[in-house]
């Protein structure tokens, strides 16, 4: 019982009907209360530095071309590739002023493809994150460059 010395409130009803409603509605509280704090599907999964993680579909014009970010290899097209980007959708800076994506065709027929983002700093803008890039490795990629990253 509810702090209650007799079972009778005195107005008519027994105490064990007021003691199972306000239970009913403390454990209706509770509850809403609680599903509240659960994460909901449809939050973006947390990265490093307080980022967020974002997909990329990367797809090219041959399929099993060769993926390389940051001159590490990822796979083959096509790939969904997982950015960590900062909250606003833009690309974090982990160190480097620039986000390197290069595809390399699978023959020796085409041509490798490269795709430059800005990471943003102090006082320098950063590039919005992409959903889906295409590369197209029939067309000769018109930067001229010797073992360096190609800036647009």
């Amino acid at each position: 019982m509810w702090f209650a010395k007799s079972n009778h409130t005195g107005y008519g009803e027994p105490m064990e009907a007021i003691d199972a409603r306000n239970r009913f509605c403390i454990l209706n509280i509770v509850a809403a209360c609680l599903g509240c704090v659960t994460d909901s599907p449809n939050k973006p999964a947390k990265g490093p530095d307080g980022t967020i993680a974002y997909e990329v579909a990367i797809e090219a014009s041959e399929t099993g071309a060769r993926i390389e970010v940051n001159d590490d290899f990822v796979g083959h097209t096509p790939f969904l590739l997982t950015v960590h980007g900062d909250a606003d959708g833009t690309f974090h800076n982990f160190g480097s002023k620039d986000f390197l994506i290069r595809v390399f065709p699978p023959g020796t027929n085409g041509f490798t493809q490269t795709k430059v983002f800005r990471t943003g700093g102090w006082f320098s803008e950063e590039d919005r994150i992409p959903k889906r890039l295409f590369f197209d490795l029939r067309q000769l990629d018109d930067r001229f460059s010797i073992d360096q990253k190609p800036r647009y």
